[in-house]
């Protein structure tokens, strides 16, 4: 696992993990509304005096689907990709998406590094997000808000030629920045310290891309999202209905993409019984404690 700062093994589960991933369990699918910052210059010219931009920023939101934490990548018997042992442990929740979406540059345009379209095109990102599930069957609403990091193609390798390396094979700031910030909360689970050296960024990427379904993986060579029907196809190979079985398609796997949030502040609501309602926040405070508990008022 190179290049990658991860924290010590003693460090303790985040108190809102198991009640988190009690509820999601109980979910016929674990749908959540991601929210993101849609910067008004991906959109409009810069501010005129006769026109000018009434805000910075405006908010997009949509449903994704939770694909587990990072690292802990839920067992699948269709999945045929090679999977990492389970060295790593997290509180990140993970959802794939297609780096032709807006949200993928908008997590790049709000990040640290105010990347623009050519940046996202790699690893990267760091931009604020929240995540919101709805728990129909415990009655709970949780909210994860944090940054969001995008896994891609380039995240390992030593081809210079590789998008995402620079000149003589070195990781771009994007990568190192994924391997620092993401790998920094990843946990080595007890007995699995022998097998740190073993465990691959890329095989990890494979593998969720693996856990996708020949049509869901399909989705990702299909015309680009967001484009008019009426415009011509970038590539004759881009279609609807098609079924991915290779887990290598180049087309497929050059627009795929792993995003992990790295919580900050987690709430948890509880209202199946409006008598008994309580709400709880979680602060991401790190050193010892790592996650300070309050309880406030519904």
């Amino acid at each position: 696992m190179s290049s990658t700062s991860t924290s010590p093994k003693a460090a303790s589960t985040a108190p809102w993990k198991a009640s988190f991933l009690e509820h999601i369990s109980k979910m016929p699918s674990p749908e959540f509304v991601l929210s993101t910052l849609h910067p008004t210059s991906m959109t409009v010219s810069s501010s005129t005096s006769s026109n000018p931009a009434p805000t910075e920023y405006l908010p997009r939101a949509r449903y994704c689907i939770y694909r587990g934490m990072w690292g802990e990548l839920p067992e699948n018997k269709h999945n045929e990709a090679e999977q990492n042992d389970r060295v790593y442990e997290s509180e990140m929740p993970t959802f794939t998406s297609d780096v032709r979406m807006a949200k993928i540059e908008e997590i790049f345009a709000t990040g640290k590094g105010r990347g623009g379209k050519g940046e996202c095109q790699g690893s990267g990102g760091g931009g604020p997000v929240e995540a919101t599930w709805w728990v129909k069957e415990t009655g709970t609403q949780w909210r994860i808000s944090g940054k969001a990091f995008v896994v891609g193609e380039d995240i390992e390798g030593e081809d210079s030629k590789t998008e995402g390396y620079e000149q003589g094979g070195k990781e771009s700031s994007g990568v190192r920045t994924v391997k620092s910030e993401v790998g920094g909360a990843m946990r080595v689970k007890e007995g699995m310290e022998g097998k740190v050296g073993d465990w691959s960024w890329q095989r990890e990427l494979t593998a969720h891309f693996g856990n996708n379904s020949p049509g869901i993986r399909a989705s990702f060579k299909a015309p680009p999202p967001g484009t008019p029907v009426s415009a011509p196809l970038p590539n004759k190979d881009l279609a609807l209905g098609l079924k991915v079985t290779d887990l290598h398609d180049p087309i497929a796997r050059a627009n795929f993409r792993v995003v992990v949030i790295k919580p900050e502040e987690v709430e948890q609501l509880e209202i199946s019984d409006p008598a008994k309602a309580r709400r709880f926040k979680y602060s991401y405070v790190g050193g010892e404690e790592m996650w300070k508990t309050e309880e406030l008022w519904p």
